[in-house]
């Protein structure tokens, strides 16, 4: 079932949530097509409305030197080819590929990458992404280089005739800054068109952005966040619209061999169909907790693109259909006041991960980012009162009380200097 992606701009509330403070809209077809896209009954004899889970390794073929569509589970699964087949629909892409992890996908992306050749990457990473880079695909002979991406002065300095990918996130993890994808789109092609832009959009999910039709050449994706929505799944994917990167991403997936199992896709699957209405609470609950934190004296900063105080509200604006439901704040303090607060609080579960129905807190200096040198988190901001919040989709008023008495606990601890 094939059905029109046409982007939606006009002004209006979508499923009841108002995304009239951002330019862009989600498009009115996004529902339909993760309830429908690749679902079709018509392609199982038995008719079954829900895509089965096809957990077999091998499949007959009629001859030695001919099979059909698929012959190997490493090669093609149909419960894959059915949540593929969404993916690039709701991204916007001409394909998708899945992979057992987001970090696998992650590797993906750095395989297209071989020795000599330079990698220009946003400075503030997820600290997994960090890690890839300046290990592994250093030890592998590619030249790494971290620089401000925000500004896009900085990447047309870097580049060098041997750069070959230009790797960001937008928003980052976990200082949530926005980059301008179409300018840097613009500066990565004026340069080469056989740099290669890959924009990990895992934080905002393709209802909210779509790189892909900004310029980029590959979006990256942990599936096990928002798009699964339910934390029971490890899960990647890149999505691109490039018929020669597709043809060497599938090689990479095919040889290598980082594919999914059949039952995690049926569970993704099922995690699209109800993506966008999870987004809309995810948004909702998101902004009343951050109208909450700017206006508490113990909180110092807040860092979430959907207020007005964020920096790069004006070009989030202009960029997305909504800012998602990843909250960063500053408490003041030190590492006690930090920890008494995480210690506190009774609904949100201190937990590395996010995207998922359930509130999740973490310290990102010691937790998801603990593999950056610590000089570099300094410089970063990401410091010992740096507390990231994954806002789920609980009761906003429970939410706020939850983090109203937990900061209350932790004032017992601030020093004021």
């Amino acid at each position: 079932m094939k059905i029109d992606n046409q982007k939606e701009h006009s002004n209006g509330v979508q499923n009841g949530n108002n995304h009239d403070d951002f330019f862009l809209h989600p498009d009115q077809s996004f529902e339909t097509r993760a309830i429908h896209e690749g679902q079709s009954p018509d392609q199982w004899k038995s008719g079954v409305i829900v895509p089965p889970i096809h957990t077999g390794s091998t499949y007959k073929q009629a001859d030695p030197e001919e099979h059909s569509e698929y012959f190997y589970g490493r090669s093609g699964n149909p419960t894959r080819k059915s949540l593929e087949t969404c993916i690039a629909s709701l991204d916007k892409a001409k394909y998708a590929l899945t992979f057992a992890t987001g970090m696998a996908a992650v590797a993906g992306a750095g395989s297209l990458l071989k020795a000599g050749d330079h990698v220009i990457l946003g400075d503030d990473l997820y600290g997994g992404t960090y890690s890839y880079f300046s290990t592994i695909a250093i030890d592998h002979g590619v030249q790494v280089e971290f620089v401000d991406t925000a500004v896009i002065e900085n990447v047309e300095n870097a580049f060098k005739p041997n750069t070959k990918m230009v790797y960001i996130e937008s928003p980052t993890n976990p200082l949530l800054r926005v980059m301008d994808i179409p300018r840097l789109a613009a500066a990565v092609k004026s340069q080469s068109h056989h740099i290669i832009l890959a924009v990990d959009n895992t934080f905002l999910s393709p209802y909210l952005q779509n790189p892909l039709l900004m310029g980029a050449d590959i979006v990256i994706y942990s599936l096990s966040k928002y798009m699964n929505g339910h934390s029971d799944v490890i899960m990647g994917a890149i999505t691109t619209s490039d018929d020669e990167l597709y043809k060497r991403l599938a090689e990479i997936q095919h040889t290598a061999g980082p594919v999914p199992s059949s039952f995690d896709c049926y569970l993704v699957n099922r995690g699209l169909k109800t993506l966008s209405i999870r987004m809309d609470r995810h948004i909702e609950n998101a902004t009343k907790v951050a109208k909450f934190l700017e206006q508490h004296p113990l909180v110092e900063k807040v860092l979430y693109p959907g207020l007005e105080s964020h920096p790069q509200y004006k070009l989030a604006q202009r960029l997305w259909a909504g800012p998602s439901g990843m909250i960063s704040f500053y408490i003041k303090g030190d590492v006690d006041t930090s920890k008494a607060f995480l210690k506190a609080l009774k609904i949100f579960a201190l937990a590395v991960s996010l995207g998922g129905f359930e509130s999740l807190v973490q310290l990102p200096s010691t937790m998801s980012h603990e593999a950056v040198p610590r000089e570099m988190k300094e410089q970063l901001g990401i410091t010992d009162n740096l507390i990231r919040l994954s806002i789920g989709l609980e009761s906003a008023t429970d939410l706020i009380k939850d983090i109203d008495q937990a900061l209350k606990v932790a004032a017992n601890f601030y020093v004021p200097s």
